[in-house]
C-alpha cells in the first residue's frame, strides 16, 4: 500500500509523519491523568511518550503513580521489533475492571530501558485521558496504543486500509 499524503502541521502541531522510525522516547512536560470506574488512578507529571512514523504517541506512566490496586497481571504477552516483550495488565477502578487494557516491557531492548517502569494504557476503554488537561481520543483500529490530542495530526495508522503503511 502506498504512503497517504500527510496533513500538514498548524503552527504548535506536530505530524505523526515526521515522528521516527525506529522510535523515539521523550518526557513528557504536562500532567497525564487516567479516570476509570469515576476514580482518577493516575495522576502523573513523569510521563514519557514513544514516537514513531504514522502513529500518534503512545504515552508511559511510571507504575509507581498508580493508585494501589489499579494494576493486575493479565494473561498474554506481545513483541515489539524495537521495544521488545511486553506483559499485560487488567486496569481496574471503582467497580470498573478492563482486562488487558495496558502493557509494559520488563526487559526493554537496549535504547528503551526508561520504559521498564512504565506503563502504557489504552484510552478507549477508559473513563477519560488527559495530557495537559485535554481529553484524548484512542488512536483508531483498537490495536494501537497512541492517544490523539489536538498538538498532533495524521493520518493515523489504524484506519481502514493502514496495514501496509
Amino acid at each position: 500500500m502506498r504512503r497517504p499524503t500527510p496533513i500538514t502541521p498548524a503552527p504548535g502541531q506536530e505530524s505523526v509523519w515526521d515522528y521516527p522510525r525506529p522510535p523515539r522516547v521523550e518526557q513528557v512536560p504536562e500532567r497525564v491523568t487516567i479516570r476509570l470506574g469515576g476514580e482518577v488512578i493516575v495522576d502523573t507529571g513523569g510521563a514519557v511518550r514513544v514516537l514513531e512514523t504514522s502513529h500518534p504517541p503512545v504515552y508511559y506512566l511510571p507504575i509507581a503513580d498508580f493508585v494501589p490496586g489499579a494494576l493486575a497481571d493479565s494473561p498474554g504477552s506481545s513483541f515489539c521489533e524495537f521495544k521488545g516483550a511486553a506483559r499485560y495488565f487488567d486496569v481496574r477502578g471503582g467497580v470498573a475492571v478492563r482486562e488487558g487494557a495496558a502493557w509494559n516491557y520488563p526487559h526493554p531492548s537496549p535504547g528503551f530501558e526508561t520504559l521498564a517502569d512504565m506503563v502504557a494504557v489504552y484510552a478507549g476503554p477508559m473513563d477519560e485521558c488527559t495530557v495537559g488537561g485535554e481529553v484524548v481520543v484512542p488512536q483508531p483500529g483498537g490495536f494501537y496504543g497512541g492517544w490523539v490530542t489536538s498538538s498532533v495530526v495524521g493520518p493515523f495508522k489504524g484506519v481502514p486500509g493502514s496495514q501496509g503503511w
